[in-house]
């Protein structure tokens, strides 16, 4: 299990564990293209919960996802467990950062790792090889548009 680490600074973060192996299966993985067909046909959307940085988020996002916040923080964890809390175990999720190649991303594996020990079945992670913008904005797949932080006009 990760550690917690608290910074003298006020922030807490799930140190890396380490055997960074990817927590999911070659299944587990989705194509960008496949989310994308997927939202355009109109089928039963799956839930998409963006593990990002809030400020990538607040940029701009996969339309219909929400925010639980960085993987790599413990209040981001806490925050994707009070957003899946009310879903059935099967419900089909898929999971997304994109801050950087998925290869180096510091929020993916945790967010994946605590909804696979939460007992969820039927989870994806978004396989964004370079980053957001490359592999879903600049495709134009759809995004929502960008979000006002508080206080800001």
């Amino acid at each position: 299990m990760a550690a917690l680490v608290t910074l003298a600074l006020g922030g807490s973060y799930l140190q890396p564990q380490e055997n960074q192996a990817d927590p999911w299966t070659p299944q587990q993985l989705m194509t960008p293209e496949a989310l994308a067909k997927n939202l355009a046909a109109g089928a039963k959307r799956p839930v998409i919960i963006s593990v990002a940085f809030p400020v990538l988020y607040r940029n701009r996002h996969i339309e219909t996802a929400v925010l639980a916040g960085p993987g790599r923080d413990v209040e981001g964890i806490a925050a994707l467990k009070a957003a899946v809390k009310d879903l059935p175990k099967d419900a089909e999720i898929v999971v997304y950062c994109g801050c950087c190649p998925m290869e180096r991303c510091p929020n993916l594996r945790p967010a994946f790792r605590a909804l696979k020990g939460l007992g969820f079945t039927k989870i994806h992670a978004l396989n964004i090889p370079a980053n957001f913008n490359t592999d879903w904005v600049s495709k134009g797949y759809p995004v929502s548009p960008p979000v006002a932080s508080p206080g800001v006009s």
